[in-house]
């Protein structure tokens, strides 16, 4: 939907659900004002009304949460652009995202609803943003082997700007060993490269995180990420693009570079 400002100049609409503070999204969010668009921030867990929905012109989630399911879910049913909209969103599903990497041609271990002989991690069954981290050896609904990998986690964010999906990836340490903390950036290999864009491709989705381990040679995918944070990641530039390119032909269209 377009909305006048006061001079009269027309602009595109964007709902984004996300906390209103975060370190990356603010950025993305404040570059399109910049571009001339409209953006509101909705507080995750917070239900979007019909009115609400009726006045974007496209509804972005950076959020695994019911209330977003939900909010997508609406989306998808009036025909309103989205961005990470209802069938990413269901990424976060354990076993959902399990098969969908394992059909963009990742090496997943193997989970399931009871804990194997040997050691395993604990996991909730769905990535909700309030769920507890994966726990080695714990209490969980979803349990999957173990990988036998040093403790680095190589985290491949995948954004589509409409032109290209640029792919980069960020090692950080691992949460089974203590707090998570960033060891900078590495080039993307091949193999796991590959996926992350069959897997952005099989699901009509603009930004993707998959995290992969590595083990004796092997790359392994043990979790994927439909509502990644992209912190130090430094992709702010291809987020706003992607944002970009997924306005309605219908929508006002952006006003000045930024």
């Amino acid at each position: 939907m377009d909305h006048a400002t006061d001079d009269g100049t027309v602009r595109a609409h964007v709902g984004l659900i996300c906390n209103p503070d975060h370190d990356v999204f603010g950025v993305v969010a404040d570059r399109l004002r910049r571009r001339g668009l409209r953006v509101t921030v909705f507080a995750p867990g917070r239900e979007l009304t019909e009115p609400e929905l009726a006045e974007l012109d496209l509804l972005m989630n950076k959020k695994v949460a019911p209330a977003s399911v939900r909010a997508l879910a609406a989306a998808e049913r009036r025909g309103l652009a989205t961005w990470n909209g209802y069938w990413t969103v269901l990424l976060g599903a354990r076993f959902v995202g399990y098969s969908a990497l394992e059909r963009a041609g990742a090496r997943v271990p193997p989970a399931a609803t009871d804990p194997p002989e040997g050691e395993y991690v604990a996991k909730s069954p769905v990535d909700w943003h309030t769920a507890p981290d994966p726990e080695r050896n714990g209490e969980g609904t979803v349990y999957q082997e173990l990988v036998a990998a040093e403790p680095v986690d190589y985290k491949y964010y995948a954004v589509d700007t409409g032109r290209e999906t640029v792919v980069r990836v960020l090692r950080t340490t691992s949460k089974l060993h203590g707090e998570k903390r960033p060891l900078g950036m590495v080039e993307p290999a091949p193999g796991p490269a590959a996926t992350v864009r069959r897997l952005l491709a099989l699901t009509d989705t603009q930004a993707i995180g998959v995290d992969f381990l590595r083990a004796e040679g092997e790359w392994y995918a043990v979790d994927v990420n439909p509502a990644m944070s992209f912190r130090n990641a430094g992709m702010e530039t291809e987020l706003v693009a992607s944002v970009l390119a997924r306005l309605p032909a219908t929508a006002a269209q952006p006003l000045v570079d930024a």
